[in-house]
């Protein structure tokens, strides 16, 4: 990772929003980063941040062996917020005593503030009362030295605590999460008010020094880098050509599996409006003949992987090699790498569609936005100038439409799929949704039914829509269409598409569903 001068360092204890408390502190125009709590005090040293924050945790204070922070950052000068179980091991650490098991409290709940904070600051006055979220078992039950009580509420009388000289703060409640309205405002107070950070962290300036370092990372070698098309790969190969202009070549593999209209949007922006060096790799017979027939979605992504490497590494050595490969790795992917329970796991997710390569071909990668969020690189991307039709896309999965097609794929599967999925999509966009949804698509099912048409009988095949919101994808839920909507969608599609007689809407969450259907 880079050295930022102004970093929010945030310890790790194991919780499932930890990355909500970054993206706040990056929503405050701060740089942050997460570390897991065993390597706390080398991130300390590391990134000598102006501030830190304790995440919450699964884990009980009470039990032998919970997670600890190093008291090296108690000992720092450093002002400390201490969230949920970041609150309880801090407590428990410098005096204060947690109890367990009695206090459990989950959902909404509402604290009235006893006393003024700097945390508080124009957002809470004394005596006001506000929501917040509570998701906790233990609780505080004696203050440490030095703490007061500034906010309680009825199932947590220590709902924030605070140690004004050594600028030491805690919260039972979660401020991350949406639950809590006034949240967002609090912890960036804590990074504004309290930690002093400025709030310089933008994607204007992030490009400019991501641009330097590209620049003295790679000095004169060349660069491959795998364009997908999607908004990661996108975004990082125009970074890239911003960088080192003709140093870099891009790698489209056109596996036939893309949606309809895709290899000819990718390769006239990248070619015609940016002049990026693209080779187009057209190999739909290869991927599509060694489809044929196959019904297992393991084996379907596997063969696609697989052909998709020699693919590229065939292309890569008819251009005589690189030096680099520029993958589009993010920093959730990042997190997601090193293990919380301290393996020995500290390498990016296989899931990447190049993974591998680089030992194969003896490159080394380069990764310019392995710092950002989605929403982040989103963000660069508009600031780098790409086009609102590749930044706000929805995610499109590797294996593409291969795993919309339960069962046997065919081209004419394929094909039809292609055809309804761009009417779904073109209803939405004319309904104005686009941007309130976070992913939609058509599910060709490996179903055929009968149905009549004119004065004929059909037997035809079934498509499924499917369309949900989500923040990161995690978690998802059906996106809410009203009847009409889906109504005119299905009507559109049936008279447009030959092949499909019938359409179904999927109103299933994740979990317990995926938001692919393979």
């Amino acid at each position: 990772m880079t050295q930022h001068p102004d970093t929010i360092l945030i310890v790790d204890f194991g919780s499932q929003v930890t990355q909500l408390i970054a993206r706040r502190v990056r929503e405050a125009g701060v740089y942050s980063e997460i570390v897991p709590f065993q390597s706390a005090a080398e991130g300390l040293e590391r990134l000598r941040p102006r501030g830190v924050i304790l995440s919450g945790s699964p884990a009980s204070t009470i039990d032998d062996g919970s997670p600890r922070a190093p008291d090296a950052l108690f000992d720092s000068g450093l002002p400390v917020l201490g969230i949920c179980y970041g609150q309880q091991t801090m407590c428990a650490q410098l005096g204060g005593r947690i109890e367990g098991g009695l206090h459990r409290e989950f959902g909404r709940a509402f604290l009235e503030v006893k006393k003024g904070s700097p945390l508080f600051d124009g957002i809470w006055a004394e005596g006001t009362r506000h929501q917040v979220w509570m998701s906790h078992g233990d609780r505080v039950t004696a203050l440490p030295p030095g703490f007061e009580i500034v906010a309680a509420s009825p199932g947590a009388p220590f709902a924030a605590i605070a140690d004004e000289s050594r600028r030491f703060y805690g919260v039972q409640f979660h401020p991350e999460v949406a639950h809590t309205p006034d949240g967002a405002k609090l912890i960036s107070n804590f990074v504004h008010r309290i930690a002093g950070a400025p709030g310089t962290w933008t994607m204007a300036a992030f490009r400019s020094q991501a641009i330097a370092e590209i620049r003295q990372k790679v000095g004169s070698s060349r660069v491959i880098c795998g364009l997908s098309g999607g908004v990661d790969s996108s975004v990082a190969a125009v970074l890239l050509h911003e960088a080192i202009g003709d140093q870099l070549t891009c790698i489209f593999v056109d596996h036939g599996l893309l949606r309809l209209g895709e290899a000819e949007q990718v390769v006239s922006m990248f070619r015609d409006h940016y002049n990026i060096p693209l080779v187009h790799a057209e190999v739909q017979d290869t991927f599509l003949d060694a489809l044929e027939g196959e019904t297992d979605p393991e084996k379907k992504r596997k063969t696609i992987g697989r052909l998709f490497i020699e693919t590229f590494e065939a292309e890569a050595e008819k251009l005589g090699g690189a030096d680099f490969l520029a993958q589009g790795t993010l920093y959730p992917d990042v997190i997601e790498s090193v293990s919380f329970t301290g393996g020995p796991s500290v390498t990016i997710k296989s899931h990447h569609n190049v993974g591998g390569l680089p030992e194969r071909m003896n490159m080394k990668l380069v990764e310019p936005l392995r710092e950002l969020f989605k929403d982040e690189v989103r963000e660069l991307g508009r600031e780098l100038g790409l086009p609102d039709q590749f930044v706000g896309r929805h995610p499109f999965p590797g294996p593409g439409l291969a795993i919309r097609c339960p069962g046997a794929v065919t081209r004419e599967k394929l094909d039809i799929l292609r055809q309804a999925d761009a009417i779904f999509i073109d209803e939405i966009r004319k309904a104005g949704l686009y941007d309130a949804i976070w992913q939609a698509f058509a599910v060709l099912l490996p179903v055929q039914t009968v149905g009549v048409m004119g004065d004929g009988r059909t037997y035809e095949f079934v498509l499924a829509l499917r369309a949900v919101t989500s923040v990161d994808g995690m978690t998802a839920d059906f996106y809410a269409f009203d009847m009409e909507f889906l109504g005119n969608a299905a009507t559109r599609i049936i008279n447009e598409v030959k092949g499909v007689n019938r359409v179904v809407y999927d109103v299933t969450s994740k979990p317990p569903g995926t938001i692919e259907w393979e």
